[in-house]
């Protein structure tokens, strides 16, 4: 069967502000980014490194990040100082977590250098590229860095710039010279309205980022701007079964494909079954068979998840044998339920879900892939403000573990007010509440020496948190074989 395509041909458009500057990155520029070992940064600096642009940057501190960007020929500095900027130096990019008052942003004011947010910088170059973005409260990540990977086997050598690291795709952004560029597309501070896709998806719309946004209405606005930015004969695709993207689907002018696990929809996955909590099912664009799928990650949520990416990757051209291929022998982002080791018989996870729906899901793929004899949750609240509005949320989201471990709340973009208005010994009493077995620690070292003395073979151990708890997976692994 010849699944029906949309055509890849370029998007016509008038010239952009990056265009006229630099003539679509013909001409040799130096970039400057703030902030250069963040993800998103990151990956934005080795693609303009890639297509031939000078590149620099500096952050806080030393990782492994900033090792690899060296390793790539770029100048980093570690600290914030205006002595970083080079005198050559003709535009610099912030990261959207950089403070306005930050000594690198302030020198270049002084000195007139153009300063780019990051989401700036990338909807520009996004204008001028065949885009595919991924939207979402979650799964933008890993859908993102599925979608990369199954245009990477097809041999479509994809551009990409995602907020993780992939390590089937050697990183978190790749610029290769094809006709397509993959980017994550980022709700918070609106920066997703940078982009001009071609395509994109939208994954799922809840509650977050409730210190930017005001409530859920005006989240779902922005979502809908979003598909507004879309070329209006590109594509959208959206899922079905979640109750907020159905609210914009009248009002987009692209055409639309839909994808559900339950219900009627342009893209399905027919007789859906699970084996140690892998989908396996029979991949279906509009009643007629792709074929059977037997996917590599566990979750319901990443059956959907496949879904939304077959259906770019169709829009991309490829054959129904290509996406399957793709979504078989994707493994994951990094950070994604990704396993860090096994010490005497305990299996140690580490993952980054830090929205309520996110743990839930996440500990429910791992119960039924793991089928541990008991499922420890070391979570690490991420942001104050995020832990206040959801508070309940979080509570209910355990279900799936049996002990609930919980350092002090990750402090990040919070004002002192928000710090005094909730801390983690509160969540864990209202998960206690539920009637789960929840303990707040405080430290990592007390939450280390507590599991290193109560861990059995059969146990699964689980670091989770946006913040640096994954920390405390490398020192359990470490320990658990040198101090039992």
């Amino acid at each position: 069967m010849r699944i029906q395509e949309v055509s890849s041909q370029a998007v016509s458009s008038g010239p952009t502000l990056l265009s006229l500057r630099n003539q679509a990155m013909q001409v040799k520029q130096h970039y400057h980014f703030v902030g250069i070992g963040g993800c998103g940064m990151s990956g934005l600096a080795q693609v303009l490194a890639r297509r031939g642009q000078i590149v620099s940057g500096s952050d806080q501190q030393a990782s492994a990040v900033t090792a690899k960007l060296r390793d790539l020929g770029i100048d980093v500095q570690i600290g914030h100082r205006p002595e970083n900027l080079p005198d050559a130096i003709r535009f610099v990019v912030a990261s959207a977590a950089v403070a306005p008052d930050n000594p690198e942003l302030e020198g270049a004011r002084r000195r007139g250098i153009r300063i780019f947010k990051y989401a700036e910088l990338l909807g520009e170059i996004s204008q001028n590229m065949h885009t595919l973005a991924i939207a979402g409260t979650h799964g933008k990540s890993t859908s993102s860095g599925w979608l990369a990977y199954t245009l990477a086997l097809a041999g479509c050598r994809p551009n990409f710039v995602i907020g993780a690291q992939v390590d089937q795709l050697g990183g978190g952004s790749g610029a290769e010279g094809g006709e397509f560029l993959v980017v994550e597309a980022c709700e918070f501070d609106r920066s997703f309205l940078h982009l001009h896709p071609r395509a994109a998806a939208i994954l799922n719309i809840e509650r977050d980022h409730l210190d930017y946004y005001r409530d859920l209405d005006e989240i779902v606005e922005a979502f809908a701007a979003f598909g507004r930015q879309v070329a209006a004969d590109g594509l959208i695709v959206a899922n079905g079964s979640d109750p907020q993207v159905r609210r914009l689907l009248e009002a987009m002018v692209p055409a639309c494909q839909t994808f559900a696990l339950d219900g009627a929809a342009d893209w399905q996955a027919l007789e859906l079954g699970f084996e140690q909590g892998q989908g396996r099912f029979e991949l279906a664009y509009r009643g007629e068979s792709l074929g059977r799928v037997r996917l590599a990650l566990a979750g319901r949520h990443n059956v959907a998840n496949a879904l939304a990416t077959a259906a770019l990757a169709n829009h991309a051209g490829l054959s129904g044998q290509q996406i399957r291929a793709g979504l078989e022998t994707y493994t994951g982002a990094q950070r994604r339920m990704t396993r860090r080791g096994s010490v005497n018989g305990v299996v140690i996870l580490d993952d980054y879900a830090h929205h309520p729906t996110e743990i839930r899901v996440t500990l429910e793929a791992i119960a039924a892939h793991y089928q541990p004899r008991r499922l420890w949750c070391v979570f690490q609240p991420h942001q104050h403000s995020r832990t206040r509005f959801l508070l309940q949320e979080f509570a209910g989201s355990f279900a799936a573990a049996d002990v609930v471990l919980l350092p002090d709340i990750y402090f990040v973009r919070d004002s002192e007010t928000s710090r005094r208005q909730v801390n983690a010994a509160m969540l864990a009493e209202r998960i206690a509440a539920q009637g789960q077995q929840a303990l707040y620690l405080g430290d990592f070292s007390r939450i280390a020496e507590f599991l290193i003395a109560s861990v059995q073979p059969g146990d699964v151990v689980v670091t989770m948190g946006a913040g640096d708890v994954w920390k405390l997976a490398d020192e359990l692994i470490c320990r658990l074989g040198r101090d039992r």
